[in-house]
C-alpha cells in the first residue's frame, strides 16, 4: 500500500502524525527504560491467598535466591502477539505488538495500528537499538548507550528481555537485598547505586511486581504482572502493565498476550529501505 494511503487511514481515525511519531519513539524507549505454540490460553489469576502454590518458607537468604532463580522462565526463543494500549500523558492509542526474542541476542518488535498497517519496527540488541518509522520513511540507529543516558547505567539488554517474559531482572537477585517473607510472597528491596528497587515474588515463585526508582533523576518504573497463562510447561504473565515516569512525562503501557510460543524456529527481518532517511 502506498504511504499516503496509510497516512490517510490514520488521519481518518484521529491520529496526528506528530503524535504518532512521538508514540513510536516513546514506546521503544518505554521498553528500554527499565524497559509457546498456542492460541489464547486459559488464564490463571494470581491469588493473593496462601494456597498450595504459595511461596514456601525457606531458611536462608541463599536458599530463597536459589528458589527464585529456579522459578525463572528458561528459553532459547520466544514469540508473542500482544494487544496493547499506550497512554502518553493522557493520550491513549491502541496497537498490536508482535514480539520475537532470541535469548541474549536480539528483541524484534513490529508495531501495527489501524487496518493492520505496520507503523514501526524495532530491533534491540545488547549493543544497539534501531527503529524504522514506516509512516514517515525515516529510521533511527543508536548504540545501546543512548538508553543508558536516559535510563541509567543499571539498565541493560537483559533488563528488557526479562520484563517482556515476566522474569526478574538478574541484578535484583543478589545477596545484598533485604528480604521480607509473608505467607504468599517474598519481597526484595535494595539499591543498585542510585537506583532503589522493590521486587515482589508471588505464588509459584512468579514475579508479580517490579519497582525501580531513581529519585535524583526523577525517574521511576513499575511493572505489574497481573494474570498468568499456561504456555506448554511454562507459566508466563498474560497481562503486563508498565507505568513509567520520567520527570514530567508519564507513559503507561498495558500488554495483553493473546498468542505465545517458545523455542520455535523464527525469523527477525529488519532491513532499512534505501529511500529512508536517518532521523533523530
Amino acid at each position: 500500500m502506498r504511504e499516503s494511503t496509510s497516512n490517510e487511514i490514520l488521519y481518518s481515525d484521529g491520529f496526528q502524525t506528530r503524535r504518532y511519531i512521538s508514540y513510536i519513539k516513546l514506546l521503544a524507549v518505554c521498553f528500554l527504560l527499565f524497559t509457546f505454540s498456542c492460541k489464547a490460553r486459559k488464564q490463571l489469576i494470581v491469588k493473593q491467598v496462601a494456597v498450595d502454590s504459595a511461596v514456601k518458607p525457606v531458611d536462608t537468604k541463599k536458599n530463597k535466591l536459589d528458589a527464585i532463580r529456579a522459578g525463572q522462565i528458561m528459553f532459547n526463543s520466544f514469540s508473542g502477539k500482544a494487544r496493547s494500549v499506550l497512554n502518553i500523558d493522557g493520550s491513549s492509542n491502541d496497537v498490536t505488538l508482535n514480539i520475537r526474542i532470541k535469548r541474549d541476542q536480539k528483541i524484534w518488535i513490529s508495531i501495527t495500528a489501524i487496518a493492520g498497517i505496520e507503523a514501526a519496527r524495532v530491533l534491540i540488541t545488547p549493543d544497539s537499538i534501531m527503529i524504522i518509522n514506516r509512516l514517515q520513511s525515516v529510521y533511527v540507529k543508536q548504540p545501546f548507550s543512548y538508553i543508558n543516558s536516559v535510563a541509567g547505567n543499571q539498565v541493560n539488554y537483559k533488563t528488557i528481555e526479562s520484563l517482556l517474559v515476566g522474569n526478574a531482572m538478574p541484578e535484583l537477585l543478589n545477596e545484598r537485598a533485604d528480604f521480607k517473607t509473608s505467607a504468599d510472597s517474598i519481597i526484595l528491596t535494595g539499591n543498585l547505586q542510585e537506583l532503589a528497587y522493590k521486587l515482589i515474588i508471588g505464588p509459584g515463585m512468579r514475579v508479580t511486581q517490579t519497582n525501580l526508582n531513581d529519585q535524583d533523576a526523577a525517574q521511576s518504573l513499575q511493572v505489574t504482572n497481573r494474570t498468568f497463562m499456561q504456555a506448554g510447561a511454562r507459566t508466563i504473565p498474560s497481562q503486563i502493565d508498565i507505568t513509567s515516569l520520567v520527570k514530567d512525562k508519564k507513559i503507561q503501557v498495558n500488554l495483553h498476550y493473546i498468542k505465545t510460543d517458545f523455542d520455535q524456529p523464527q525469523e527477525y527481518p529488519f532491513s532499512i529501505p534505501a529511500r529512508y532517511k536517518e532521523g533523530n
